[in-house]
């Protein structure tokens, strides 16, 4: 048995955070991460030609202040993502070229439906408190209906309303009718609104770190040491009046506090003894992960920057619903990062291998013609069936379900503290979100325990 000061379950950005915050601050502590490899919902892969590929997620923005005090601790820079060019949406068959946020070369009708639409989403959003919004002014009304059912009612044109589903539930990787429209005001505002969340430039896509998330959690792993153990998926979790009992498979360690960073519905698979209160258990088991397939479509080089492309588009119902330029800094190789969510990524993840592929080049070429076939290299990940994931890039929160069990997203149950992307007020659903909620639990476990030995009553 191991004893420390503090067990972090999940080597994740929220997990190697919190576990860095509390070896710098002298406590002891120990990692136990349930896949083979660190990072998470985010995975660098190196290629022999000295290029990257981020698996998972990659895109940061202006106001994620964490993950870039990181990446400055670490001494790791960043790049601009590539936005030279026009975009591409495709609707009803038809493509529509266009710079800026909205294809106005559709028709009048549409655009002004879909400008509309998240003028008054950044309206809705303006009045949702971060920290509990399930006590919003509208929040009952809000959580009772989902993101489909206020589409349905608020959006009369057909092109526009298959955009912004396509658009706004992909960000939860579930349909539209499963996703609560509290919810998507909730993690909307985290990140400072629609604008934010569905924009490249000054957007939440604005840049990437060079070197790809790898070059972040590869020196916070360097920093910790060894107390990081890998392939140790957690299966129980006791607690008593004077500390915890982590259990794996290989091992067992003994620590004051347990930090529990991984996505809601793996957390749930943890036996936890005694139970956890009931508010807390249900919110393990209403809040999923949905589906998403990330391809990384690899070129001798960026032939859509030449045709006057950006590389981004979208195409609701396609297999290649969403593309973006994923090149790195240097503009070579050429690598497109092709996005599948929700429905889709179902419906495809039930193709084998070779179908799959060729649906998603086929589509390629039909958007960016014969030079997207055939690429030099072609890498799937289907986040769908990563076990220690649970499915897509966020936990979302159904009708009904803020505003029964929210309040429990943050709350220590006794000696266990919860971290993940999802538990942060800001930046809810990106790495700056996971950042965020590994130093608020390093702090929150130190604090309480200087609070106990000072007899005080805070809650243990």
């Amino acid at each position: 048995m191991t004893d420390v000061d503090y067990c972090v379950i999940g080597g994740g950005f929220a997990g190697l955070t919190a576990a860095l915050r509390l070896s710098q601050a002298g406590r002891s502590v120990v990692v136990l991460e349930a896949r083979d490899r660190l990072g998470g919902r985010t995975f660098t892969e190196a290629r022999a030609d000295g290029s990257w590929i981020d698996r998972g997620g990659a895109w940061i923005g202006p106001g994620q202040d964490r993950i870039h005090a990181l990446m400055h601790e670490f001494g790791v820079p960043s790049y601009k993502q590539y936005t030279d060019g026009e975009a591409m949406m495709v609707v009803g068959g038809k493509q529509h070229r266009y710079t800026g946020t909205i294809p106005w070369t559709m028709s009048p009708w549409a655009a002004m439906n879909l400008g509309a639409v998240l003028l008054e989403l950044g309206h809705m959003c303006g009045s949702v408190p971060l920290e509990s919004p399930w006590a919003a002014k509208n929040a009952g009304k809000w959580d009772r209906i989902s993101l489909a059912q206020w589409l349905d009612s608020t959006v009369a044109s057909k092109p526009a309303h298959e955009l912004l589903e396509t658009a706004i539930a992909g960000c939860y990787t579930s349909a539209a009718a499963e996703v609560s429209l509290l919810f998507v005001l909730y993690q909307m505002a985290s990140g400072g609104g629609p604008g934010f969340v569905l924009g490249v430039e000054d957007g939440a896509q604005d840049e990437r770190p060079v070197g790809g998330m790898g070059a972040v959690y590869g020196p916070m792993a360097a920093a910790i040491g060894d107390s990081i153990h890998l392939s140790q998926p957690v299966r129980r979790i006791q607690q008593d009046a004077d500390g915890v009992t982590v259990r794996s498979d290989d091992s067992t360690v003994r620590a004051h506090r347990a930090i529990v960073a991984v996505p809601l519905a793996i957390a749930s698979q943890i036996l936890y003894e005694p139970m956890l209160p009931v508010d807390r258990s249900f919110l393990h088991q209403r809040m999923p992960s949905g589906s998403i397939i990330k391809t990384s479509v690899v070129y001798d080089q960026p032939f859509w920057r030449s045709d006057g492309l950006s590389g981004q588009s979208v195409a609701p119902g396609s297999p290649a619903t969403i593309t973006i330029d994923a090149c790195t800094d240097t503009g070579r190789p050429g690598i497109l990062c092709v996005i599948a969510e929700g429905p889709i990524a179902r419906r495809i993840g039930r193709l084998d291998e070779t179908e799959r592929r060729e649906a998603i080049l086929d589509a390629l070429v039909e958007r960016f013609g014969a030079k997207a076939r055939p690429p030099v290299d072609y890498l799937e990940q289907n986040w769908s069936v990563e076990r220690y994931s649970g499915g897509g890039m966020l936990s979302h929160a159904p009708t009904g379900v803020l505003t029964q069990f929210g309040h429990a997203l943050r709350a220590p149950c006794g000696r266990i503290h919860w971290a993940g992307t999802e538990s942060s007020a800001v930046m809810c659903g990106w790495v700056d979100g996971a950042v965020r909620s590994g130093e608020r639990a390093a702090t929150e476990v130190m604090e309480h325990d200087t609070a106990t030995a000072a007899g005080s009553p805070l809650p243990r």
